[in-house]
């Protein structure tokens, strides 16, 4: 493809060389350039694109991107490179990519999913009633992204970088996916790595104190109107009318018609007569002109909300209630309430939760169940919002019978200063606790208190089969280690 159509819809930039020159692949990683390729340098957290130009012109870039603000003293380019300079070098990768792929997210329709808590279910939820009916979807999220029912392995973030996201859209257009669920996180907006994206349908899940760190958000207002970018990009959105943050959304998005379901508060989508068992939830709600039981395979409050939001973005593309009803009443998600198979037959439990909110969610809603204990182990990641830490604390305490806290991702922190942090909130209240840094090891101490009618609850690593410690990843996958835990138990 032609640079100069590359560059299409790339405002305020000023050129060096050729513009009609041929172009075989767009990059933002040096090590990928070819012969005939378009790098782009794009400053980033831990890495300043612009300090490998000279390995992307020695492996054939044929052209350059370079922010206008990067400083490229000493850098030497030769003559025969084109060189465009731009105002937002990471706002041109995403228009870049784009165009250089098809602008792909047109092929299909596109459903965004955005919140603090919950985006992973619903996605899941609505990919799984829209194959119901028949249709084929793909799905890119925190778990994995998919084409179908091909995986295309684990995801290393929950929304990718502008290149791999229209990549992988490009993909999904090659297959003829009808729909394309996906979850839309907060940083992808801020950092527009959605730029470009054609959204057809936006759903708001909920607003929750996260995500502030140096490198995430500057505080809550910032995360919030990162957030609030999505329903500027699509025509239709769902959202949740408990939330105390949707009717700012729906009055700061004028161009996007929205309707809202719940529980507590008047809306399109009302569910009434709420039951909470220790294996899932059921209620009643008005689809069409009758009034429907519906069952989630997944217990906890939050299911219900999760799966009004699949309902009512499903039934907008002709879901009829028994492609609902068959769906939800046996939907499983990673990470998600899951029960783990074991010998032993244990209830125990991993969940992702790993902010306040979420954690309190989860022991909620097994303590309603539970006939005994409640035995939680749970921490916080490092290098990120060490502000909910306390929080953490004194959620775990006042709800679990027994607290162990551990390592979650430390990540290039020290796992006993953020085991300190959690400490301060948990010291607040008369809840039991002690502290195992091991995760592995905290684990193994839980299993080993359990007594009969108690539950274990595993919070905060979900989904996640690794260990974030300094800068590497070292695999941890706790239902692998139950099994192993058990073994060593036996013996």
């Amino acid at each position: 493809m032609e640079l100069k159509k590359i560059l299409s819809g790339l405002k305020n930039y000023k050129s060096k060389g050729e513009l009609d020159i041929d172009i075989i692949s767009v990059e933002d990683n040096s090590k990928n350039v070819k012969q005939g390729s378009l790098f782009i340098a794009v400053k980033g957290f831990d890495f300043d694109g612009h300090e490998f130009i000279k390995e992307a012109v020695k492996n054939g870039a044929v052209a350059l991107v370079l922010d206008v603000n990067a400083d490229l003293k000493g850098i030497k380019i030769p003559d025969t490179i084109t060189v465009v300079l731009t105002e937002n070098s990471r706002d041109a990768l995403a228009i870049a990519a784009c165009n250089f792929y098809g602008n792909p997210s047109r092929k299909f329709t596109v459903i965004g999913v955005t919140g603090t808590k919950g985006k992973t279910t619903t996605t899941y939820m609505i990919k799984a009633i829209l194959e119901k009916m028949g249709k084929k979807v793909g799905l890119i999220g925190t778990i994995s992204n998919y084409i179908g029912e091909d995986c295309l392995g684990d995801s290393s973030r929950t929304t990718p970088g502008s290149l791999e996201l229209q990549k992988t859209f490009y993909e999904m257009a090659k297959e003829k996916m009808d729909f394309v669920v996906m979850e839309v996180s907060s940083q992808s907006l801020k950092y527009n790595r959605v730029l470009g994206t054609y959204f057809d349908i936006g759903v708001f899940t909920n607003f929750y104190k996260d995500h502030i760190s140096l490198k995430e958000h500057n505080d809550m207002d910032d995360y919030f109107n990162s957030k609030l970018k999505l329903f500027s990009m699509c025509k239709k959105a769902y959202a949740n009318a408990d939330d105390f943050k949707t009717s700012m959304i729906i009055n700061k998005s004028k161009k996007c018609e929205f309707k809202t379901y719940g529980i507590d508060n008047t809306c399109d989508l009302l569910a009434k007569d709420v039951t909470i068992t220790n294996v899932c939830v059921d209620y009643k709600v008005k689809i069409g002109d009758k009034n429907e039981r519906i069952k989630v395979n997944i217990p906890g409050r939050f299911s219900v909300y999760n799966s009004l939001a699949a309902i009512e973005v499903c039934t907008e593309f002709g879901a009829t209630v028994e492609h609902i009803k068959e769906t939800l009443e046996h939907i499983a998600v990673p990470g998600r309430s899951e029960l783990v198979p074991n010998k032993n037959d244990l209830p125990i439990m991993i969940d992702y939760a790993h902010t306040p909110e979420s954690l309190a969610s989860i022991l909620q809603a097994v303590k309603t169940y539970t006939r005994n204990r409640v035995i939680c182990v749970f921490g916080c990641g490092g290098d990120r919002d060490s502000g909910k830490r306390p929080l953490m604390g004194e959620t775990a305490g006042k709800i679990a019978s027994f607290s162990i806290i551990t390592t979650d991702n430390p990540r290039t922190e020290k796992p006993e200063d953020i085991i300190k942090d959690i400490e301060e909130g948990i010291k607040k209240t008369k809840g039991k606790y002690t502290v195992i840094v091991d995760r592995r090891e905290a684990i193994k101490e839980a299993i080993k208190m359990m007594g009969k009618g108690d539950i274990v609850v595993l919070a905060g690593k979900g989904h996640e089969k690794y260990q974030e410690i300094g800068k590497e990843k070292k695999t941890f996958d706790e239902r692998e280690i139950i099994a192993e835990v058990l073994e060593e138990l036996k013996k």
